[in-house]
């Protein structure tokens, strides 16, 4: 979600980090494309809001070299003068103006900057006649309108742009001396040289220190989208697959999304994706593939990370659910008179997710054990092949996940002891209907918590969501929403990373 020289508008486009080269051609790049971002124009205007913080902080947070000169004049000789400990002060901005030029990049303008410049003048003159040493402290009021022309394009494996055309338009520069008691020819030539180096040097610093600004921005984002994407053994390629596409509309990115575990990574090279297949009414579009979600549960997989162990009166209260099967005596004193149950939940194969335009679908298989307690205690395990379609949505900062439809195939079940009966068909219906009923929804429960935790882990609750919609298709999901920048978020960073 970059900004590189108009620091909020290009924020999404260097969320995204290095990877191989990118290829020029975006219908090609598509095959290989496993994410898109989709930033539409109004979004732009939300973030181009926040571009005139980014430009005080530049302005602020530059520094202005000392700069020497000498000049002969007749009768006096020589005047060797410089100018230093340029500071700015009562610094304000009147507003910033953005224009998305297709097949380009974007101009942006900000207009009234209004400033005064401090600093003090070093001066030494003389001839045989007569020598003086001198220094007067100067300000400079100003007004200043800045335009920015970042051009576009694919660098390293990320997004990248070329900045160089910045320039400053000066509408005033007036020179007050302390108390303007100086010589009028030496203050017009301070005025003349002072005004020059001014106009010289704060152009050079505050074009530098916005491409400074900007690039610690992307740096930053850079680094906490790693972060979101990464963890223990498990982490993402998403480098950039090809440079950003504009339009009149909508800044599009095109991302490769490879899932590295244990440093082998995923392979994408028959991605669906097509421009097409996304709209322009929202502010913020993620295409996302099934062939980024698969690697990613694969990953998962193989690091046992989908297990669920739950014990004890946490695991009595959910088998008081209401099935329509009877409850077998086994079970009835396990789960309601035993005082230690434990269960066990693992992922017993891969599971694979499949999105069609009604729904996401899900199917693998599940191994449990059920244990009672205490010595001697017969232990049951059960495998089962499920199959279900859910719902995923995003609302009042949670993830939520429904079941819509499930299948629940008992593959086997046994107890552990030689000396218990084999499970009857009834109390396979039972294991049957209790993983549907109850295993699922806890299950789901436990992902939305979880999802919904790290998503607060990486600030996502700091933002204002609005109608978000996640919407599955065929081979791919979309998650459109309309978005606020929070404004307080933008002014810490800059206040924490250029103090």
């Amino acid at each position: 979600m970059s900004l590189d020289v108009v620091p909020s508008l290009l924020l999404f486009l260097f969320v995204f980090g290095a990877s191989h080269a990118c290829l020029q051609d975006p219908a090609e790049a598509y095959r290989f494309t496993g994410a898109v971002c989709r930033l539409t124009y109004p979004a732009a205007v939300v973030l181009n809001e926040k571009t005139t913080k980014v430009i005080e902080a530049a302005f602020q947070h530059a520094r202005y070299p000392s700069v020497k000169a000498e000049k002969s004049l007749f009768l006096i000789g020589t005047v060797i003068y410089g100018l230093e400990n340029l500071e700015i002060h009562n610094l304000s901005i009147g507003q910033s103006a953005f224009e998305l030029h297709p097949g380009e990049g974007i101009s942006v303008e900000i207009t009234n900057v209004s400033a005064v410049f401090k600093g003090r003048i070093q001066y030494g003159y003389g001839s045989w006649l007569v020598s003086v040493e001198h220094s007067i402290d100067f300000e400079v009021e100003s007004q200043i309108d800045l335009g920015i022309n970042p051009k576009l394009y694919c660098g390293e494996g990320k997004v990248a742009a070329d900045t160089s055309d910045c320039f400053l338009h000066f509408h005033k520069l007036s020179l007050h001396l302390q108390g303007d008691k100086e010589p009028n020819w030496l203050k017009k030539l301070f005025t003349d040289f002072i005004i020059f180096t001014v106009k010289l040097v704060v152009k050079g610093q505050i074009c530098k220190e916005i491409n400074k600004v900007a690039n610690i921005l992307a740096d930053f984002i850079q680094e906490r989208a790693e972060q979101f994407l990464s963890d223990g053994d498990i982490s993402m390629d998403i480098g950039v697959a090809a440079a950003p596409v504009i339009t009149a509309n909508y800044i599009e990115s095109y991302h490769k999304g490879l899932s590295i575990y244990k440093n082998v990574s995923a392979v994408i090279n028959e991605s669906v994706f097509h421009p097409s297949q996304l709209t322009e009414h929202k502010m913020l579009y993620f295409w996302i593939s099934d062939q980024i979600l698969n690697p990613i549960f694969t990953a998962a997989h193989h690091d046992a990370r989908f297990q669920l162990n739950i014990s004890g009166a946490e695991l009595s209260e959910l088998f008081k659910t209401n099935l329509s099967s009877t409850m077998p005596e086994y079970f009835r004193k396990c789960l309601l008179e035993s005082g230690s149950p434990q269960l066990r939940v693992w992922s017993s194969s891969v599971p694979y997710l499949h999105t069609s335009t009604l729904d996401t679908n899900v199917r693998g298989t599940a191994s449990a054990q059920l244990h009672c307690g205490g010595a001697g205690a017969p232990t049951l395990f059960f495998q089962a092949e499920v199959d279900m379609d859910i719902t995923v949505s995003y609302a009042d900062k949670k993830v939520f996940l429904q079941s819509n439809r499930s299948e629940i195939y008992v593959l086997q079940a046994e107890f552990s002891s030689e000396n218990q009966p084999h499970l009857d068909q009834a109390q396979l219906d039972f294991v049957r209907e209790a993983v549907e009923k109850i295993g699922i929804p806890k299950v789901l429960s436990v992902f939305e918590t979880e999802v919904t935790r790290i998503l607060d882990k990486q600030g996502t609750y700091l933002f204002d969501i609005f109608s978000p919609e996640v919407l599955p298709q065929e081979g791919f999901t979309v998650i459109q929403m309309d978005f606020g920048f929070p404004h307080h978020l933008l002014v810490e960073f800059l206040r924490r990373t250029l103090q």
